[in-house]
């Protein structure tokens, strides 16, 4: 798994927070990267209707309420995936080996339940969690 999952949460609560608009380069400021990795990440987050900006006006704004931004969606803007992957198998095992004949079925099952659960976690939380822990621990 890549960090575009923690940037976008990241970025989300800088605009969420922010009493003024925040531009691409004062988020990648916070995030400590580079402005235009920011952009492509809220590029993604505009694409699945979660922020609003307009070319040529500095800064974004969320389109709903921080309650209402789960992290299942925000998962699933970033990794432009319908259905949450997490865990991959390997391609190749050697299937005269009993234990490289059977690996894929046994994995395939059990990752597909790690994955559901962690998609009910993610959709059971909010951006408003995140930014709730933020506030507790300030």
């Amino acid at each position: 798994m890549d960090t575009k999952f923690s940037v976008a949460v990241h970025v989300l609560i800088l605009i969420s927070e922010s009493p003024n608009p925040i531009s691409s380069g004062q988020m990648a400021e916070s995030v400590g990267t580079n402005a235009s990795y920011i952009r492509k990440i809220l590029l993604l987050l505009k694409k699945a209707g979660i922020v609003d900006g307009h070319r040529g006006i500095s800064g974004y704004s969320l389109t709903a309420v921080p309650e209402q931004i789960t992290l299942l969606k925000v998962y699933r803007a970033v990794t432009e995936e319908s259905k949450l992957h997490i865990l991959d198998i390997h391609q190749n095992p050697n299937d005269r080996c009993i234990v490289g004949r059977h690996i894929k079925p046994v994995l395939t099952g059990m990752f597909a339940d790690i994955e559901e659960g962690f998609a009910r976690s993610l959709s059971g939380k909010t951006l408003a969690d995140c930014i709730a822990d933020i506030r507790k621990r300030i």
